[in-house]
């Protein structure tokens, strides 16, 4: 009997029966991938290990102790820790409060010992050689990566015997991922049971013992990491052979610069920016997160001011907000880094979501056609093949690539033709990853510039017509054709950074 083992676990949500029967096993000393499709049952499998969930059927124990069904409580009182792709952390308290909340340290007066958080922390951080993030700052002022960098150290200090990381690298930097690849490993080298789900399948087969694949809410394949091949486990994920997951770049970048970008100014956070975006380019931004990136879509978007001059067609333009970006014939669009607080409105439908930037478009005196407005909407749904039961469903309840689906049905309903796409893919299985990849090369096709950033090293590569990395808030380097390589990209970030010191 394995020191982890669901049998015949099943679940349904009315209709759809999200987990058939699986079975399951996972030994201490293990890091195993559980690998799948958005929709294939991971997060629901995942909420049943947590008690998130209690299944129709079945059972689950671990070391031999029955786990009790829908008791989030129970389920970390026997030592399931999860960190999901959704943080949970409370924006308004700091690091330390959210790492230690509900076990801190109390004073003799029964208030929290405040210096005994910082410490605690500060002996974690140094424990888990955790990457340098100040305990005392408040949440709601860090970075998606650093959330997701003190929720992997909030479920580390329950000190767990079930760790599940189910999207834990999805928005970390690549000094950050192999952190976190190696802290899996020690960690299962410790007697941990170390549960990975990721839709980067190098990472997985990297850090891995063992790969289940589900599918359809079944359990279809597991085996030892070691003799499968990434080939082999995307068919088990789609139960066939997925063709290309890289279209081809084909096609000929026009001359026409589209957007112009001229000594880009934000504080210390973008120091002289210059980039040249031309119709029917794919233009990658790369290099270290954290060094500009995000503050540069945001500018060019008008959610931060800065300083420098911005041309469109041509032509100056200021873009003071997103509005302006929108309304005033500029021809920006974003796709946000937190979809979830930034990109859509959960309790609301996928129609509402959709249309929510041109509202106006489908209004007379205040009223709104909706007949009209339902006609474009299904028409979004059809081209981006976006799954759901109707367009009035919350868009909460969809998958996370069908939620970045939506995401981008709202932004071409603007009619921009300058798209600026930050970490599209974060969270979204193979699948879907390309077809969002074709959707973005037949944009260029018709005359679409895109401005593209990854987290992902291997988006760039193959995705990108030309890649310009960003260090310390300038472009460090320009790369195109064969120049596009991961050690190129490196480089490009690193020598610059050496530089300025």
């Amino acid at each position: 009997m394995a020191d982890l083992e669901a049998r015949q676990v099943s679940k349904r949500f009315g209709g759809v029966r999200a987990l058939d029967g699986v079975d399951f096993s996972a030994d201490a000393g293990d890091v195993h991938a559980l690998l799948g499709e958005n929709g294939a049952g991971k997060s629901t499998f995942i909420k049943v290990l947590t008690g998130a969930v209690a299944p129709d059927a079945g059972e689950v124990s671990l070391f031999g102790e029955a786990l009790q069904p829908g008791s989030p409580r129970e389920a970390a009182r026997a030592g399931v820790a999860a960190v999901f792709q959704e943080l949970s952390l409370v924006p308004d308290l700091t690091v330390a409060e959210n790492i230690w909340f509900r076990r801190e340290r109390l004073t003799p007066l029964r208030t929290v010992w405040g210096r005994a958080l910082i410490r605690d922390s500060t002996r974690l951080f140094g424990r888990l050689d955790f990457p340098p993030i100040d305990p005392r700052r408040e949440v709601r002022g860090l970075s998606v990566a650093q959330r997701q960098l003190v929720e992997i150290a909030k479920a580390v200090a329950a000190d767990p015997k079930v760790l599940v990381l189910d999207e834990a690298t999805s928005a970390l930097a690549p000094s950050e991922v192999r952190w976190l690849l190696g802290l899996a490993r020690r960690l299962a080298e410790q007697g941990m049971i170390v549960i990975y789900i990721s839709h980067r399948l190098a990472e997985a087969k990297e850090v891995a013992d063992r790969i289940t694949v589900f599918r359809n809410g079944q359990m279809v394949a597991s085996e030892a990491a070691s003799e499968a091949t990434e080939d082999d486990i995307v068919s088990m994920m789609l139960g066939r052979r997925l063709e290309r997951l890289y279209p081809d770049k084909g096609h000929t970048v026009r001359d026409t610069v589209a957007l112009r970008v001229r000594r880009l100014e934000l504080g210390h956070r973008l120091r002289g920016i210059d980039l040249d975006l031309h119709e029917g380019e794919v233009l990658g931004v790369g290099g270290l997160q954290g060094q500009g990136q995000l503050e540069l879509f945001l500018a060019l978007f008008g959610v931060l001011r800065a300083r420098g001059r911005i041309e469109v067609d041509g032509v100056p333009v200021r873009i003071g907000s997103p509005r302006q970006a929108l309304n005033a014939g500029i021809g920006l669009a974003l796709v946000p880094e937190d979809r979830q607080n930034q990109g859509l409105l959960l309790p609301k439908s996928v129609r509402e979501n959709v249309t929510l930037a041109v509202a106006r478009r489908f209004a007379r005196f205040g009223v709104l056609d909706l007949a009209q407005e339902r006609a474009l909407v299904a028409d979004a749904i059809r081209q981006l093949n976006i799954v759901l039961a109707n367009a009035e469903q919350p868009v909460g309840s969809l998958s996370g690539g069908n939620q970045q689906k939506v995401v981008i049905a709202k932004l071409l309903l603007t009619e921009a033709r300058i798209l600026l796409l930050y970490d599209l893919t974060r969270g979204v299985d193979v699948g879907t990853k390309g077809e969002i990849f074709r959707l973005m090369r037949t944009l260029a096709e018709d005359g679409y510039a895109i401005l593209f950033f990854s987290t992902d090293m291997q988006e760039l590569l193959h995705v990108a017509d030309r890649v310009a990395v960003i260090s310390d808030g300038k472009v460090s380097g320009l790369l195109a054709g064969a120049e596009i390589t991961e050690d190129a990209i490196l480089r490009a970030a690193i020598a610059h950074g050496e530089a300025a010191a």
